[in-house]
């Protein structure tokens, strides 16, 4: 097991995860996120090698990162995709109140970036005897929860990877790439802010995910990263860390 990661996103999930690999000595390069945060995680862990604060909607920026990311590490293991968030700032939430410019920047910021980061991985395992992919979905892509979260742009979007998960999987299984994805519900981060400070949706969350009723930690979502980074006998599987979210119909 290769112990080279790049790693798309530089706060809440994403720093966690660079906090836990970073006990294991693994080396570590960032792609995305926040210029500050970047350079916080770099001087706080030692395995951080380097980081490009790009816009991982730009293919070219992409493109420049992966190459730097190859340079700095003397190769790639693993690529953990995290980059992602709400469109609600777009205009995201029920479909008839969407516009085209808010569904199109939502699948923009969440499945396209999936999608850059996908391809300058399986560009790169294909050629050096493969690696692993992992995504980020969310649990709302499988199990909606229409009162407080109808978002449905964001939603489509998560489908989307879930979907990339299972075709990938499949197509470069004969060449050692293995893919997965990571499908949380609420997690105590900057993106879910909005939820955390709504007392109704407090509320919510307490019935709906009772193993995390206060929102899952950073922590206990990045564990789940790890184990599918290590684990070679996990292929295209969508693991949903939601503290119950999922089966908890009744809510």
């Amino acid at each position: 097991m290769g112990t080279k990661v790049l790693i798309t996103g530089s706060r809440g999930i994403a720093a966690a995860l660079v906090a836990q690999l970073s006990l294991k000595s693994y080396s570590i390069y960032l792609v995305g996120g926040e210029e500050d945060d970047c350079k916080s995680l770099s001087a706080q862990f030692e395995q951080v090698v380097g980081y490009s604060a790009i816009d991982i909607r730009d293919e070219e920026l992409v493109k420049g990162a992966f190459d730097k990311a190859i340079q700095k590490l003397g190769g790639l293991d693993h690529v953990v995709s995290i980059v992602g968030g709400s469109g609600r700032s777009f205009g995201d939430g029920a479909i008839e109140d969407v516009t085209k410019s808010a569904w199109d920047q939502t699948l923009e910021l969440n499945l396209t970036t999936a999608f850059m980061t996908a391809k300058e991985a399986i560009k790169y395992f294909k050629d050096h005897g493969g690696g692993s992919l992992t995504l980020t979905s969310s649990v709302l892509a499988t199990s909606p929860s229409p009162e407080f979260f109808r978002t449905h742009a964001y939603a489509v979007a998560k489908g989307g990877i879930n979907t990339l998960v299972k075709t990938l999987s499949a197509a470069y299984m004969g060449e050692s790439i293995r893919v997965n994805a990571v499908a949380p519900s609420l997690v105590a981060t900057p993106m879910a802010a909005r939820a955390a400070q709504n007392p109704e949706i407090a509320a919510f969350t307490k019935r709906k995910q009772p193993f995390a009723p206060a929102q899952l930690s950073a922590d206990q979502v990045a564990a789940a990263y790890v184990y599918l980074i290590e684990n070679n006998g996990v292929t295209g599987q969508i693991i949903e860390i939601d503290g119950g979210w999922s089966v908890n119909s009744g809510v």
